[in-house]
């Protein structure tokens, strides 16, 4: 019988892990690509720079991890935490390391619990991505310091911080419209009908005792549901 492995440990074994790298900002690939590049065990095989050509990329590529923005606006492709369970609906075997600005730790949570292997704090520098890195390869998961804390108080004590108490698909909703995007387009992004993106909208307006539109986008600024 023979046993198939992890691909990380077949990449591991033969010393060279496979890296999908995608981000919507040059420079920001250019960084993280040098910082690869000083690694012989690692090679980046492709790039993309917006949910609609990760997705293409993955189809395409074999890569062992796939390190990527959580927000990549533009195209037809949802992003966020529609693009992580999606690569994870289509690629189960493939570990995902998240770069972030968002500092919501309700946003942190949903990133997690859609199986993200790895959290990362684009303001926190280049060189977490490779501790990172060294930690899903040991398969380990990674959540930068400057996340851990309000995690960790999040799950201790369900009350701390009003968006804790919103679910995964109410934060994104906000954090969507929050970016511009009307209801119709969320719904049309997320494949849910118009009716339900407005009644999650509405839940957690209520939620969070926003009495209007204004008052949502005064929140996602004040709360890190903005980058």
């Amino acid at each position: 019988m023979t046993v198939s492995s992890h691909p990380l440990d077949d990449a591991h074994a033969a010393m060279t892990l496979r890296v999908i790298l995608a981000d919507d900002h040059p420079l920001i690939r250019a960084g993280v690509r040098s910082l690869l590049g000083n690694d012989p065990s690692l090679a980046v095989v492709a790039e993309a720079d917006s949910a609609d050509r990760l997705l293409t990329v993955l189809r395409e590529t074999p890569a062992d991890l796939l390190i990527t923005d959580f927000s990549m606006p533009g195209g037809q492709a949802a992003d966020g935490l529609g693009l992580i369970q999606r690569v994870r609906r289509d690629h189960p075997a493939l570990p995902i390391i998240v770069l972030t600005m968002l500092a919501n730790v309700g946003v942190h949570g949903t990133i997690l619990e859609a199986g993200a292997r790895g959290l990362i704090d684009k303001g926190a520098g280049m060189a977490e991505i490779a501790l990172a890195i060294q930690a899903v390869v040991q398969g380990r998961n990674y959540v930068s310091e400057t996340f851990r804390e309000g995690l960790r108080q999040s799950r201790f004590d369900r009350d701390t911080g009003e968006s804790a108490r919103l679910s995964p698909r109410e934060v994104e909703v906000l954090r969507l419209f929050a970016s511009g995007l009307t209801v119709s387009e969320i719904a049309e992004r997320l494949s849910r009908s118009i009716k339900t993106v407005s009644r999650q909208k509405n839940d957690a307006m209520i939620k969070l005792g926003l009495k209007n539109d204004l008052d949502i986008f005064v929140y996602a600024s004040e709360n890190g549901l903005t980058s």
